[in-house]
């Protein structure tokens, strides 16, 4: 049974970011329940970044040409306690990490686990984003190397 087939019903673009928001699905508890007929739409609620607890969330991000920083970037630089899993659709996107930096390009997969990051299309065309964020949670030899690990966790969304 297909319960909808059409645009998503959930579409934010933040324009000073120069980012698209697509709400694809998302879940709040852990198993994940599979009822015979969802009765109301899970993505009709207040953008967030990181899923809720024992939550998960399917997105796909439009990064804009011409919104990069001074920083040279275009997301906040950010950590969140999840596993996201990137998909690159279309386009190319810089991850900007640490002390590094990875450009993706359509086909291109990245799994974040934590680590602060940001993002930036440098080019002159849209980049395409898939992202799964799986709710996660430091372990406690991660705090233990790293204490300030918690320190700017992005708990709300881009402008906690």
């Amino acid at each position: 049974m297909v319960l909808s087939d059409g645009p998503v019903p959930v579409h934010r673009v933040m324009p000073q970011d120069g980012v698209g928001f697509y709400e694809i699905w998302q879940t709040d508890v852990m198993p994940a329940p599979i009822d015979p007929i969802e009765t109301s739409e899970p993505t009709e609620r207040s953008l967030t970044v990181p899923p809720g607890a024992n939550g998960t969330k399917i997105r796909i991000n439009e990064f804009f040409p011409g919104h990069v920083g001074e920083n040279n970037l275009q997301s906040p630089v950010h950590r969140t306690e999840s596993i996201d899993y990137g998909i690159v659709l279309e386009g190319e996107i810089v991850l900007a990490l640490d002390e590094s930096e990875v450009t993706l390009r359509a086909g291109d997969v990245v799994i974040q686990r934590g680590t602060v990051h940001a993002w930036a299309n440098r080019t002159d065309r849209v980049a395409r984003v898939a992202f799964i964020l799986i709710d996660g949670a430091f372990q406690s030899e991660l705090l233990e190397l790293l204490p300030g690990v918690r320190d700017g966790v992005m708990r709300n969304g881009p402008h906690d």
